[in-house]
Order: structure tokens, then sequence, then C-alpha cells
């Protein structure tokens, strides 16, 4: 018997692929001479489009089978025990800190009032769930030419009342995670990789990411891959997976997949709090939560994606290097990004600092920018240079403390910018950042 519905299926998925190469072919007949080279980008084909056709024919469009497969390919990317995703990668940040915060960690649980060390050159979500949960940021600098904080600023800033450190690998350039997981595990904090930048990024030949006590994703189009909005939590520990899962679906005690019912066997014989006995544990919650999950859309986009993130790696490394090698020749102009020790990043993008140290060439960053821009070459800054500057932390009277004088990180925002290296930019591309950084300094 002829499955008429699984028939038409494959003639649709068939006409998807059609679709892309010839809308693709017109895309890159439009863009012939007057392409801008931008920053970041989503770099796709057929098989993305297909399997959010196939998505939506499914008709199952919450949380199911394709988040499932894909929870499974970022486990078994990162050789870790669980992953959780999320609808984008500042949630992930969120719920990664706030997981924290569960009576059901006993005394290791953040309160109101505790320090959490992380660094001031930084992304708005890493800082802000610190604030969100009545914890105190404590600041630390970065050093240059690596643009990451040191384990030895990292010990400076710790105190009693220190209960985590949340830091950032640098647009794909890792931190110094060894020494600095060992710390944390030395004075009994926990230790969160902010790997949103750094997705496929190795210290000592180890992914980051798994270093932490918890590390976050992010998805968004601008990141080594995407699906469209959405991010993850990857952790080893079975407890904080457990509340984090709570956490991220409504604070629900249930933990039942959506569209299951009675996973436990006793879904009407539960007693918590001052509930009656027997009320239906798909409504007894033991966290304060949200609805922060993904689309079966979104995983369907992550599930191509990841299969190509291997060579999106790579691009990405070699174009890095193209910029570095044709660069060099203005290291007397430019300080140019290093990679940390021992590491292989996955880079995020190419940062550049304005040197300010030779009087007969004092650059502008904001000149030079605009110059790029004027190119059609894209650029962006290191996030919110030193975050303490910003508005919000001025009008909200953010509580926070600072270790030492933040320098590099005032440097950082007065000086510093960078450009793209996502796979979407060719030869042709690099040269025309290359040329356009060239213009300038002449």
């Amino acid at each position: 018997m002829i499955d008429a519905a699984g028939n038409t299926k494959k003639q649709i998925l068939e006409l998807v692929k059609r679709f892309f190469k010839e809308s693709q072919k017109q895309k890159e007949e439009r863009r012939e001479g007057s392409a801008r080279v931008a920053v970041s980008g989503k770099v796709y084909d057929e098989k993305e489009l297909q399997n959010l056709v196939e998505c939506s024919l499914e008709g199952w469009w919450t949380e199911g089978r394709w988040n499932a497969l894909f929870e499974k390919k970022l486990k078994d990317l990162l050789g870790m025990n669980f992953a959780l995703t999320m609808n984008s990668g500042s949630s992930a940040n969120l719920i990664a800190l706030k997981c924290l915060t569960s009576p059901r960690l006993g005394e290791r649980r953040i309160k109101r009032g505790d320090e959490i060390i992380t660094a001031a050159a930084c992304f708005p979500t890493t800082v802000n769930p610190i604030i969100d949960i009545g914890a105190i940021p404590v600041f630390i600098d970065v050093e240059l030419p690596n643009y990451n904080a040191s384990a030895e600023q990292v010990e400076k800033a710790i105190t009693k009342k220190t209960k985590a450190v949340i830091l950032a690998h640098t647009l794909g350039n890792p931190f110094d995670a060894e020494r600095i997981s060992e710390l944390c595990k030395k004075h009994n904090l926990w230790l969160i990789e902010d790997n949103c930048d750094a997705l496929g990024s190795r210290y000592n030949g180890r992914l980051t990411g798994t270093f932490g006590d918890l590390a976050t994703l992010s998805f968004y189009p601008a990141h080594h891959m995407t699906t469209a909005e959405g991010g993850a939590v990857m952790t080893d520990n079975p407890a904080l997976y457990k509340i984090a899962r709570s956490m991220r679906d409504w604070g629900r005690d249930c933990w039942c997949p959506t569209g299951r019912d009675n996973t436990c066997g006793k879904r009407f014989e539960w007693k918590l709090g001052r509930l009656p006995y027997g009320y239906d544990h798909k409504y007894i919650y033991s966290e304060i939560g949200y609805n922060l999950k993904m689309t079966d859309f979104q995983a369907a986009l992550g599930v191509a994606q990841i299969d190509k993130l291997e060579g999106f790696i790579e691009k990405r490394k070699k174009n890095f290097d193209y910029l570095k090698k044709k660069l060099k020749a203005y290291e007397d102009c430019l300080l140019l990004p290093e990679k940390t020790n021992n590491s292989d990043p996955s880079w995020f993008g190419f940062l550049i600092t304005l040197r300010q140290d030779n009087p007969e060439k004092k650059l502008e960053r904001d000149k030079m920018m605009k110059h790029l821009e004027s190119e059609g070459i894209g650029t962006r800054l290191l996030f919110s240079g030193n975050i303490t500057k910003q508005p919000y932390f001025i009008d909200y009277s953010v509580e926070h403390r600072q270790v030492g004088n933040l320098k590099n990180t005032d440097l950082i925002m007065n000086n510093s910018f960078w450009v793209g290296v996502y796979p979407g930019i060719d030869r042709k591309g690099l040269d025309r950042i290359c040329q356009a950084i060239e213009e300038y300094l002449s």
C-alpha cells in the first residue's frame, strides 16, 4: 500500500532543496560586487530548511523529538552527561546562576549578599543574573592581549563571601580553565563557564565548557552555530540538571517530558509542601521557575547545524590566521590578539586594540570604525566595554565590588573593536578588511 502522505512529504522536501538552490543563486547574483563584509551571520543550506519544513508538517511544535535529538548531539559533542536547551544563551546564563540559589544545595546555596567573581569586560547577560539573584558582582580586570581574566586576578578577589565564579571565554579565546577550575575546587566555589562565544575551543586539548560545574551556550545567528534564537546549559551534575530543568519548566517538581504523563508512576500519590495528599504532580512547584524552553523548530535547525560545526570552526580558525598574518605588519599601531597559552581557540571574532604609546600616531577608535563601516566592513565593540560604566549600572545604583583599577578593561572600552571571522567571509572579504585597515593607517 502506497503511503500517500509520506510520498507527498518526500516531494515537498525535494522542492525545498530546489527552492534553496534557486534562491541562493539569485542572492549571490545580487551580492556580487556590493557585498558587505559582516562581522557575523548564519551559514546554512537546504538541510536546515528541510528540517524546519519536516518539523512543521509533523505538527508537534513545542519541545519534542527534534529537541531530544539535539540535546543528545550536544551531549555527545562535549562528552557531558546533561544538556538542557533554552530559548536563548542569556536565559541559559540566568538558569545556570539561578539554579545555584536552590535550597536543595544546602550550605553551598548562593544567597542574597553573597559574592560572585566575574570580568568587567563582558556581555551584560553574563552579569545581570548575578544582580537578579541578589548576589554582589565582584569585577576583576583582564590581561592583554588574550583579553581574559587570570587565575591570579580571581584569587585576589576571593573573600569569605565568595560563592562562585562566572567567566566567559572572550571571543572564543579560552581563559586559564584548568587553574581557575582548581582554584574554585580549593575554595569550594561554583564555576560557571560562559561558553557562548567559544563552542569548539580547547584548553590543554580539552573542550571548553567541560571544566566548570555548569556551562552555557548560545545559538543566536552570530554564534558558531544557530537555532535562530536559542541556548543551552551543560553539566555533569545530576542534581544541578534536575534543579535547572525545573526552573526552566515553570519550577515544577514533575520531570515528565513534554507530552508525557505519570513517568514516576505515582502522579496522584505525592505529598509535598502543604498541599493535600494526591495533588497532581504536574502542578506541584518546588522551585521559582519560568518557561524558557526551546521549540522543536529551533532544535530542528540545530540538528542540521551541529553536523556542520566542525567545518565552521575550521573556517573560523583559518580566517583568523589569515587576518593575523596580513595585519602583522601594523603591530606598531595595532595590538593583535594572542591565544591563551596551551589553548586552541574556536574564534568568534578578530579583536584589535589601537596602541596609544606612539605620540606620532595617535589613533582614534571611533574614526577608524567609521572608516571601516564606510567601506562596507562590519565592526563591533567588545560588548559592554567596562560594564560598571554603563548607564543602567549607574541609574539602578547596582551594588558591586571592584578589585584593582580595571586598567586594561578601560583600555578596551576606549581603544578596542573587532571584525568578523565567521565562515561566511571568503578570502575576498578578508582582503577587503585588511585593505580598509591599511588605508586608514596610511
